[in-house]
């Protein structure tokens, strides 16, 4: 679009600031964008209307402002000599009777990965489609779908499945009812997150995220039975590498999993804290260093879990790095670990490394920064029972004080 073409107001959508595609008018008497007033509705905690700030429903009736579309559509012609784009006119919204009938055609075969597309696509399309697909009953149909591919060892439909799943989210009573219902789901993801297939990234970050869901809304009855294979599975994905939005949901399922002292033991024979601490040699992105170092305080817990730590030759210096360098939540966890480490493992050996790894100075200097004092106290711990060590160390430390 030429710069110098000035946009009438009354096209532009207050909230993206673009030019309208399919304008609607809210209760409050202001238009808007279709996509952009649903997507405020579906992501406001609280929801008012944004130019008036009066209470709005997340339901709230939108109408179609069929004039004010047609005088942009010419507008839009008009100007096409000046870049502007057409506006197309919008197709009719989904219903749910469109729905039921594109998941009646899943029952044939040879139309499966035909309406899985259509109806990924749909997904994609707009936040509206989503909440028909969600109440058309849609994320049970695709759960089901999966459970089935996993029966027969069928892969084909099983990306387009799982995306569904990821765009239009998993309502909390229908995964609760569906565990209820149908305790194969865990197996059925663990079986996808071990297969071989193409695209295997994208499928198995899908597959961690709508695991993800599930296991934060199941609770307790679900995360009591885990398996060891399927702790296997995910050290097998931390290993493998696969997307950071797929990583943190493994992350994520595993932090969740770490209440129980049977999952922690599994955890640790699965491999899962080497494999955590080769993640973090990578340098990882903020909120997967937290959630990894939180996965890891837990099974230093153990006995094991530690024996397992220090077994890495790079666990003291990459947690010890990791202070006063990321976040708040991480000083919190990398301390809590070292602290472990020294109170249940501290031999000579490890105190020495604490020493070389320039865990020492971390400390230190975390005494000195703005932090929560119940960390400081943890900090200053550590640092006494590390003191005839580190004293006769080449390093001297002797100017900050460990002190009360």
């Amino acid at each position: 679009m030429d710069i110098d073409i000035e946009v009438p107001k009354f096209f532009i959508c207050p909230i993206s600031l673009q030019i309208m595609k399919d304008p609607v008018t809210a209760i409050t008497g202001i238009t808007y964008d279709r996509e952009s007033i649903e997507h405020w509705l579906s992501t406001s905690e609280k929801t008012v209307c944004p130019v008036t700030k009066q209470p709005l429903q997340k339901d709230s009736d939108l109408t179609p402002n069929h004039t004010l579309r047609r005088l942009i559509q010419a507008w839009c012609t008009e100007n096409a000599s000046h870049g502007v784009d057409r506006i197309p006119t919008p197709k009719p919204p989904l219903d749910k009777a469109s729905v039921h009938k594109l998941i009646k055609n899943l029952s044939h075969h040879e139309l499966q990965i035909k309406t899985l597309s259509q109806l990924e696509s749909l997904a994609v399309e707009n936040e509206r489609n989503r909440k028909c697909m969600v109440e058309a009953g849609l994320p049970r149909i695709m759960l089901l779908f999966i459970v089935s591919c996993f029966k027969k060892g069928q892969v084909s439909g099983i990306q387009e499945a799982l995306s569904i799943l990821c765009f239009i989210r998993i309502p909390r009573s229908e995964s609760r009812v569906f565990f209820s219902e149908n305790h194969k789901i865990i197996e059925s993801l663990t079986w996808v997150l071990g297969c071989k297939m193409e695209n295997f990234a994208t499928v198995k970050s899908h597959a961690a995220s709508v695991l993800k869901m599930l296991v934060q809304e199941a609770g307790s009855s679900v995360l009591e039975r885990l398996k060891p294979e399927f702790f296997v599975t995910i050290a097998g994905v931390l290993r493998e590498g696969i997307t950071h939005q797929g990583i943190n949901a493994a992350l994520q399922v595993l932090l969740d999993a770490c209440s129980w002292g049977r999952n922690r033991k599994m955890m640790v024979e699965s491999g899962v804290v080497f494999e955590l601490i080769e993640l973090e040699l990578g340098s990882p992105e903020r909120r997967t260093t937290e959630l990894n170092l939180g996965v890891l305080f837990h099974l230093c817990c153990c006995a094991e879990g530690r024996d397992q730590f220090l077994s890495h030759g790079g666990s003291i210096a990459v947690v010890a790095k990791r202070i006063l360098r990321v976040s708040p939540a991480v000083d919190d966890r990398a301390t809590l670990i070292l602290s472990l480490i020294c109170k249940f493992s501290g031999t000579s050996r490890v105190i020495q490394e604490m020493v070389d790894f320039k865990a020492v100075p971390k400390l230190c200097l975390l005494l000195q920064a703005d932090c929560a004092p119940y960390l400081k106290d943890k900090a200053r711990e550590i640092l006494k029972s590390l003191s005839e060590e580190w004293k006769n160390s080449p390093c001297s430390f002797s100017s900050l004080s460990i002190e009360s």
